[in-house]
């Protein structure tokens, strides 16, 4: 059985407090706040209605169509870990229900996977956030070990073990734990300033002059 080295646990660095926060701001005003290049590739969904996530990452790789690092991974997880997961856009049932019950039991906050996953009825049914490249029944092996908590680029974005993971209905974004606080101050200042300007919209203001893009192009 092929290989390769998993790196120890590390320390979160992302707080309670800061989670709490997170929970509070949607995924497009923390992307645009974070000036960074932090946004998953769009194909990356949920795969029921409403599914949200926010919590510390738990990076991992696996070979293609290869689910043993998954199932390994829960034995690292802690409570409001989130399973980061470059499934190499291998569409295969990659995670279904056995999988998200074992990670609920661990506190797992949610699952997000370039690749597919499978059971979508009873993510939805027994609440376990999914964001996926997609939904297959294909069957895995389990024979790879893969690798896990090491920084990896999963679905156009590096992620590394701690790192702030937020994804709601418009999308995935990864915040390394250096950078969350100044995103949440930016965050709390742009959806303030967005609060007047919509109350100038609902008086009748054109966005044009609102946003200085009148004398633009």
């Amino acid at each position: 059985m092929t290989s390769t080295t998993s790196a120890p646990a590390t320390t979160a660095t992302v707080t309670d407090e800061q989670l709490a926060r997170l929970a509070e701001i949607d995924v497009a005003t923390l992307y645009e706040a974070s000036g960074l290049d932090c946004a998953m590739e769009p194909e990356i969904r949920p795969v029921w209605p409403g599914a949200k996530i926010v919590g510390r990452a738990l990076p991992l790789r696996t070979h293609p169509a290869d689910n043993l690092p998954l199932h390994i991974a829960l034995e690292h997880a802690r409570p409001d870990d989130v399973l980061v997961v470059d499934g190499r856009q291998e569409l295969c049932g990659y995670w279904g229900e056995v999988l998200a019950v074992a990670a609920q039991v661990r506190g797992v906050r949610g699952l997000v996977i370039d690749g597919g996953c499978r059971d979508v009825e009873r993510m939805e049914e027994i609440e376990f956030p999914v964001f996926s490249r997609g939904v297959s029944v294909r069957r895995t092996g389990k024979n790879f070990r893969g690798r896990i908590l090491e920084p990896l680029v999963v679905a156009g974005v590096a992620v590394a073990p701690g790192d702030a993971v937020v994804a709601d209905p418009d999308g995935v974004v990864v915040i390394p734990a250096d950078a969350v606080e100044t995103t949440l101050a930016a965050a709390d200042e742009r959806l303030a300033k967005e609060a007047g300007f919509m109350e100038r919209i609902r008086g009748g203001e054109l966005t044009l002059d609102i946003y200085g893009f009148r004398n633009n192009g």
